[in-house]
């Protein structure tokens, strides 16, 4: 693994050391665990046509994926909420509370300098929300809310103040609408297609927490001063799953590629959505970014 010039924090020496970055999210995150099923599932009567079967099931995990991101008809302009608002965002904030938490815990995440930290923390937070959902087996239910049409518009006066925000059709997030409340059907079947997907999975709670780093470190974001740092540290978040699956998941040699296109649409869970949806129903008009910065450097 590279290391960053000054970098402190352990396992900064090589990749196999038991001081690494995972090593330590691996220990944070699974503390609570007090045993893992080791043992693959059986796949009876496929060896004769193992080739076929992994072909077949990663063409179809991507067709699933493109299925999951187009739009349905008219997904993009209906709206919805969540049934019961106080409930879901009292468990949300329960899963932010753990997620800052585990990211505060990353020695090396400490290690960084505070404006990477808090650029890191700004474009990671909700999708580790999400995957926290996932984790914790957090699941929510919504309502459809009706959008009004254009003569509506018209005559109460326009559609409400845009917050400068927009959902992944390009819709504006409003602030305090009465509206058009909610988000996009979209964006919640998103959200629930991944969840679908990780307890179809059945992940288990040392693949959560490479896959936490992987999205911890990301390094596609412009403006990280130690990028190459940060390279290195998704590069082995990648491996370690990678050896993980093909030492505990033998028989399965589609799982890997399966739990790659389900961070890939972890990635595509955008956080003003997220906010917009499970907090901003009981907290009101309040900057996440605010909130967030409290709650990760207050006391």
């Amino acid at each position: 693994m590279a290391t960053r010039e000054g970098c402190h924090c352990p396992g900064a020496g090589g990749q196999n050391n038991n001081n690494s970055i995972l090593y330590h999210i691996l220990k944070n995150d699974s503390v609570t665990t007090t045993g893992e099923q080791q043992q693959p599932k059986p796949q009876q009567h496929q060896q004769h046509r193992g080739h076929r079967v992994s072909s077949c099931s990663s063409s179809s995990s991507r067709l699933e994926l493109r299925q999951q991101q187009a739009c349905s008809c008219g997904s993009s302009r209906r709206r919805g909420s969540l049934r019961s608002p106080k409930v879901t965002c009292k468990a949300a904030s329960a899963v932010l509370v753990k997620t800052l938490r585990f990211v505060k815990n990353v020695p090396c995440f400490r290690e960084l300098p505070e404006d990477d930290q808090l650029l890191l923390v700004r474009n990671c937070w909700a999708p580790l929300l999400v995957l926290g959902f996932a984790q914790d087996r957090v699941d929510f239910e919504t309502t459809e809310t009706a959008e009004p049409s254009m003569l509506q518009r018209i005559l109460t006066g326009g559609s409400g103040s845009q917050s400068g925000l927009t959902d992944r059709q390009g819709e504006p997030l409003l602030e305090q609408s009465t509206e058009t409340p909610g988000v996009s059907l979209a964006d919640i079947q998103g959200i629930k297609a991944f969840l679908k997907k990780c307890w179809g999975l059945d992940i288990s709670t040392k693949e959560y927490a490479y896959i936490k780093g992987a999205v911890l470190f990301n390094s596609d974001l412009p403006g990280l001063r130690y990028l190459h740092y940060i390279q290195s540290l998704r590069r082995e978040a990648h491996q370690a799953l990678n050896e993980h699956v093909k030492l505990i998941h033998r028989d399965d040699t589609t799982r890997f590629a399966k739990l790659l296109i389900t961070l890939s649409m972890l990635r595509a869970i955008s956080p003003p959505v997220v906010a917009q949806l499970f907090f901003k129903p009981v907290i009101g008009a309040v900057n996440m970014e605010d909130v967030l910065l409290e709650m990760f450097y207050g006391k």
